[in-house]
């Protein structure tokens, strides 16, 4: 089972090395765990081709299969934490980059109700998240619009204010009802090809007709905004990512007609899972009081 379930993170995250990390383990461990299996069925699982690794059709066998038994595991994890009651048991929970500027507060308050609850937070991008939901692997996913061509269940439990950001000695930084179409004489910093932010920061631009001008490409909102601090250009970012700009001045946000753009965090698993009882209790307090504990302090006084 332990080599199944090494073998099975290695064939979603097609490295050795990201497999490593997300198992906490070292990297000679997890090949060792991989050459093992291989040797206990007789046959590669794996192959090079030059820096990467692909699956053999042996080991596209083995992936299926081992999702298979690692769905029944889980669920068999669930029934049985559900026999413990909510003051027990584990919480695996997923999240966007741009929800762990919040989620954290989230979890406070949660385990501080649940102290004996076992919390697993990963964070990362919106493509391993839907990877997660596709194989079941977590309880609960936090994220920003849910993913086409799988069937999950979601809950809209708080918006997403996406905003105009610049350097505070920005030309536009003084200016009132700045039309849109000025955007597009300036050059923007953005996010990476499939990142949750840059899909609503271009479908929004497109629905008015606009197109803007790409600059630097960042992987991480940090970089995003010390991009834009440091004068490369704007950028459209969440407003939960910059209260801290906000509140030092490093950052400011501009008044663009059109923003803020609301967008909407869900929750979201696959349907028909069953919720133990404690995805359960945490589904309901994400809804119930999310917007009350974790809603940008600026956006809370501007939208009572």
């Amino acid at each position: 089972m332990r080599q199944l379930r090494v073998f099975e993170t290695v064939a979603r995250r097609l490295s050795y090395t990201r497999a490593a990390e997300e198992l906490h383990l070292s990297q000679p461990a997890v090949s060792m765990q991989v050459r093992q299996l291989e040797d206990e069925i007789g046959l590669p699982l794996f192959e090079r081709l030059g820096k990467r690794i692909l699956l053999t059709e042996a080991g596209q066998e083995v992936q299926h299969y081992s999702l298979a038994v690692n769905r029944s595991l889980r669920e068999m994890e669930e029934v049985l934490e559900s026999l413990k009651g909510v003051g027990r048991g584990r919480l695996q929970i997923a999240v966007a980059s741009t929800v762990n500027y919040f989620a954290p507060r989230l979890l406070a308050v949660f385990q501080q109700r649940y102290p004996g609850i076992g919390l697993r937070l990963d964070v990362t991008n919106r493509e391993t998240l839907v990877q997660l939901l596709e194989s079941n692997s977590v309880d609960l996913v936090l994220m920003g619009v849910p993913p086409k061509g799988i069937d999950v269940e979601s809950e809209v439990f708080m918006e997403n204010p996406l905003v105009v950001i610049a350097p505070p000695d920005h030309p536009l930084a003084v200016e009132r009802r700045i039309p849109m179409p000025r955007l597009a004489e300036e050059v923007f910093v953005m996010r990476e090809p499939g990142s949750g932010t840059r899909q609503a920061m271009e479908r929004f631009f497109s629905e008015h007709g606009l197109t803007i001008r790409h600059g630097m490409q960042m992987t991480r909102n940090e970089a995003v905004k010390q991009a834009v601090r440091s004068g490369l250009g704007l950028s459209v970012v969440s407003l939960h990512t910059i209260e801290l700009e906000l509140e030092t001045r490093r950052l400011v946000t501009l008044e663009v007609e059109g923003f803020p753009d609301l967008r909407q965090w869900h929750l979201v698993y696959r349907r028909g899972k069953r919720l133990s009882p404690v995805a359960r209790a945490f589904r309901n307090f994400v809804i119930a009081e999310a917007a009350t504990i974790a809603a940008p302090t600026l956006f809370r006084r501007e939208n009572p």
